[in-house]
């Protein structure tokens, strides 16, 4: 699967983005999709997956803020996310699992600053 994320970019605290990723290939139906993020100097964490039947799970750290959907017709899962902060400033990339793949995007930097 090639994954192409879009939507990052500069916001202040509070603000709000919405990342895209674009997926080729028919398996985007049944992979369980992810956003992943990875701040300077830090390990690479999960942020929110969501499986192919839509349930979905967050981090703590930003649960109540961040919200990902899909929507297979366009092979493209999104992450909303509300009321940044500047924690949340790093590079998000999206993940596409299903047993025997795991495929990254190339990344996406959101900058929460004012």
């Amino acid at each position: 699967v090639q994954l192409q994320a879009s939507g990052g970019g500069l916001v202040q605290p509070g603000g709000s983005l919405r990342l895209s990723c674009a997926a080729s290939g028919s398996i985007f139906r049944i992979s369980v999709m992810g956003w992943y993020r990875q701040a300077p100097g830090k390990q690479r964490e999960l942020v929110a997956r969501i499986t192919s039947g839509g349930s979905a799970d967050y981090a703590d750290s930003v649960k109540g803020r961040f919200a990902i959907s899909r929507d297979n017709a366009k092979n493209t899962v999104y992450l909303q996310m509300n009321s940044l902060k500047p924690e949340d400033t790093a590079v998000y990339y999206c993940n596409s699992k299903i047993p025997g793949y795991d495929d990254w995007g190339q990344g996406t930097l959101v900058t929460v600053s004012s």
